[in-house]
């Protein structure tokens, strides 16, 4: 565009001085030109509400969200910098994905994806997982001695964020852990490789996982984490504290443990609407 060559040369004068990169100018000045060329003005001419605007035309067409922020952050500079719009920089705000809400799997769901799990480590692990909510890193890095029978208790070393915890151990779990070790003998790592001085891949029990959504006709893909979601859902349908889920999970914020409420649809259904405390009459008077 004509109109664009002199806004075009001082964008690249203002991101030249500030050291950004070749890869980074070209991306910037590309997104200014189709900002320009969508509307069919000069982009000095255009505002905050074109930008939005915009912002949304590339969300409609299923634009990615990094593309989306890559714009915005294109946009804020030129008006920032280059225009010294400073008031119009500061509305441009980026886009925030959507939070998707975890799939979850339901008792009976979870029941057969487990009896599906091949092999007898394998299948241990997994309803290890599910029954204590852990993550699949803390799963294959439990030993033998992480397992407390006296305080009914399993000890997580190193969880996320290098952080200690103790999740509940499940009597039924425990009878289960008792008849694989008299089966299985594992000597250092609760469930150990195949060389057994290492403790089972991920890959491993992932791959366990696809086999046995397959095997149990699940529609949902299920993973170890899968597992981990289904577990705080049923707990917070259960009744369960969600703050007692917070410490179980080790979540570091309650707000990253209240995305359960989201899910738990149990839940949501019992809770009694005000509605239910007044008294009515649905007929109105002929």
């Amino acid at each position: 565009m004509a109109q664009m060559t002199p806004l075009r040369r001082r964008l690249l004068d203002d991101m030249t001085v500030r050291n950004l990169s070749p890869a980074t100018q070209q991306s910037y000045v590309y997104a200014v030109a189709k900002f320009s060329r969508f509307f069919g003005v000069p982009p000095d001419r255009l505002g905050v509400e074109e930008v939005r605007a915009y912002q949304i035309h590339l969300a409609g067409r299923g634009m990615s969200w990094s593309h989306i922020n890559q714009v915005s952050c294109a946009l804020r500079f030129f008006f920032g910098v280059t225009l010294d719009r400073q008031d119009a920089a500061v509305r441009i705000v980026s886009a925030k994905e959507p939070k998707k809400l975890p799939t979850v799997l339901s008792p009976d769901e979870i029941a057969r994806f487990l009896q599906a799990v091949p092999g007898l480590r394998n299948r241990t692990a997994l309803t290890t997982a599910y029954s204590a909510g852990l993550r699949v890193s803390e799963v294959v890095t439990l030993r033998i001695g992480d397992i407390d029978s006296s305080r009914m208790v399993i000890r997580v070393e190193h969880g996320k964020g290098g952080k200690d915890r103790y999740v509940m151990l499940s009597p039924q779990l425990l009878a289960i852990l008792r008849t694989y070790w008299r089966l299985a003998r594992p000597a250092h790592w609760l469930f150990p490789g195949r060389a057994g001085d290492q403790p089972v891949s991920v890959g491993t029990l992932q791959a366990a996982c696809r086999v046995a959504t397959r095997e149990a006709g699940l529609e949902k893909s299920v993973t170890v984490h899968i597992l981990r979601h289904s577990f705080a859902t049923h707990l917070l349908e259960a009744g369960t504290d969600i703050r007692i889920i917070q410490v179980l999970l080790g979540h570091a914020r309650l707000t990253t443990t209240a995305i359960y409420t989201r899910v738990a649809t149990h839940l949501i259904a019992s809770t009694t609407s005000p509605l239910d405390h007044l008294t009515l009459d649905v007929v109105p008077p002929s």
